[in-house]
């Protein structure tokens, strides 16, 4: 009676896995977080205008977890097993809050344009902290046409940014760093928990540091509430750090780490193109021979088998 029981009892695994979508969905669900990602950059820089780093940063969070909090509550969604927190744990501390606050101080001095060279490598990064963390193995094409995109976009960027290292460029490296990890561990979790159920828990995960932290920031960095500050402020929090990655970690799902990371090529060029249409930066003439050879890279990965 002891086994007839235990067999036929749900599984929380079975429960918790999402169903399988297509993978030309999956596809437009990662290309959809890559333009939410794009903004993200020009939008800090509006909420700079009102806010200092910590405090956009931590705010930022503070509101992305209300509302993934409001909607795992509403749609009454069980905690997720205990062996997956500390993956949960690896998604926080690299997309809620580590990489948020690393580009938000990069980008005190930076520009948009100099700040994509982060999101130029990240691709690639991601595709290699995906090798070691869960054993995919892109094919050789898959190689050869990232490391080419990676190469266009890091010399079109660093040559808009003029090439020269700068306690920004130390920001940015590592954000780029725990960002990949993150990406990776979100994406690797969202194969048996839904995309956005990820990122929510990994929000509310962060929720005992990034409130007290809002708040001594408030009290500590000038707040000066602007139409610019509070649009870039509600964008990077309810478009970037949850809608957007919860189609990202979707689309991740759906068609692979390495590719859909590499649909983040074009990343950098569509941030230069927010950069121009809400900053008043200037682009070069590279701009639409990179996209083109970034389109190729990108046609390339995604036709290419692991």
């Amino acid at each position: 009676m002891r086994a007839q029981s235990s067999a036929t009892a749900p599984s929380p695994i079975a429960v918790a896995t999402p169903a399988p979508e297509r993978p030309g969905f999956g596809t437009l669900q990662a290309a959809l977080g890559v333009v939410a990602f794009s903004l993200t950059f020009p939008a800090t820089a509006w909420g700079l205008e009102g806010f200092g780093p910590w405090s956009l940063v931590a705010v930022r969070s503070v509101l992305a977890a209300v509302i993934a909090g409001g909607c795992l509550l509403v749609l009454r969604v069980p905690p997720p097993a205990r062996r997956h927190w500390p993956g949960l744990a690896v998604v926080g501390a690299g997309v809620v809050l580590g990489f948020p606050l690393l580009t938000t101080l990069a980008l005190e001095t930076s520009t948009t344009a100099h700040a994509a060279v982060v999101v130029g490598l990240l691709p690639l990064t991601t595709a290699l902290c995906s090798a070691l963390r869960i054993g995919t193995r892109p094919s050789r094409t898959f190689w050869v046409a990232a490391l080419a995109g990676a190469a266009a976009v890091l010399a079109f960027t660093v040559q808009q940014s003029g090439g020269a290292l700068s306690t920004a460029d130390l920001y940015l490296f590592a954000a780029l760093l725990v960002c990949a990890a993150g990406y990776t561990e979100g994406g690797r979790l969202a194969r048996v928990v839904p995309g956005w159920q990820v990122i929510g828990w990994a929000l509310v995960l962060c929720l005992p540091l990034t409130v007290p932290v809002a708040a001594l920031a408030l009290a500590h960095e000038p707040v000066r509430l602007t139409a610019h500050s509070v649009t870039g402020l509600l964008w990077v929090a309810a478009g970037s750090q949850f809608v957007g990655l919860v189609v990202w970690y979707r689309g991740m799902a759906a068609i692979g780490i390495p590719k859909a990371s590499q649909l983040q090529l074009a990343q950098p060029l569509l941030t230069l193109v927010w950069s121009v249409l809400l900053l008043g930066e200037h682009l070069t003439v590279a701009a639409p021979l990179t996209a083109a050879a970034v389109l190729v890279c990108i046609a390339v990965t995604q036709r290419s088998r692991g």
